[in-house]
């Protein structure tokens, strides 16, 4: 028990999350105490679920490229925690190191994988029988998804469907196995270690751009009537984003809906 309660300490779990709660974690090599995790009631659960589900709205509208980032940046936390995480998968799970190991590696080439994707998130332009129209699919967010993970493979599962899942623009709600809950916290803990540090380097980004903004808004003459204005490049989207919205030209406004027209999304 002091060696997993040590290694949950290097990972960033409070000694509090794993001590005096009604579900008793033993390890299956000998049976050993390892901690003691507090289980959610019907109401804690609804609460948790309607959580994810409001940020969803706010989520859903980041960026695919930077959803990326925060996968990107959770990756490079599992590169450094592979050793102490792999431990405490073997302790709990009772895998050897290697596999222990290989399940985290498996965590971090996911998040390999999901970065790529957010980036290739393509949708097809389909041939119409108009003349002047055409067809676009795009894929949008779900929801908020749920993931249930098996005690064999504590760590590996949820990786898959959480990468996949936040890049894709879902929050995601995880119910681990009561035989691994504390592998549950770790990874907990070192996805809010890594959303504290996605969040700076958004503040940083967003600091900067504004920054960039005033220089070239002192640089630029006023329009004709007195206010200073930013036209979109032609590849912008227009959609909005955590922190506001980007306002189409209404040239684009006409010809998205021209072209839309009909089509399904």
């Amino acid at each position: 028990m002091v060696e997993a309660a040590s290694i949950l300490s290097s990972l960033g779990v409070a000694p509090s999350a794993s001590a005096d709660g009604e579900i008793t974690v033993c390890s299956p090599i000998d049976g050993s105490l390892l901690g003691r995790v507090h289980a959610d009631d019907a109401a804690s659960v609804a609460a948790k679920i309607a959580r994810a589900e409001a940020a969803f709205h706010e989520w859903s509208l980041v960026p695919a490229p930077r959803r990326g980032e925060l996968i990107r940046l959770l990756g490079t936390e599992l590169r450094a925690a592979k050793r102490a995480l792999g431990q405490l998968v073997a302790i709990e799970s009772g895998k050897i190191l290697a596999e222990g190991e290989g399940e985290v590696q498996e965590m971090i080439d996911i998040c390999d994988f999901a970065v790529g994707l957010s980036r290739q998130l393509y949708g097809l332009t389909i041939a119409s029988e108009r003349p002047g129209h055409r067809l676009m699919e795009t894929w949008h967010p779900l929801s908020a998804v749920g993931v249930i993970t098996a005690f064999n493979f504590p760590v590996a599962v949820w990786s898959w469907n959480a990468a996949l899942a936040l890049v894709c623009g879902d929050p995601v709600v995880w119910k681990p196995s009561e035989r691994t809950p504390l592998t549950a916290l770790a990874c907990q803990a070192l996805l809010s270690r890594d959303s504290s540090r996605f969040g700076a380097v958004r503040v940083a980004r967003n600091r900067a751009g504004r920054a960039r903004r005033g220089r070239a808004n002192r640089c630029r003459p006023p329009s004709k009537t007195g206010q200073r204005h930013r036209q979109l490049p032609h590849g912008s989207s227009g959609s909005a984003n955590c922190r506001g919205s980007a306002r189409p030209s209404p040239a684009r406004t006409r010809r998205e809906q021209r072209d839309g027209g009909n089509a399904v999304s």
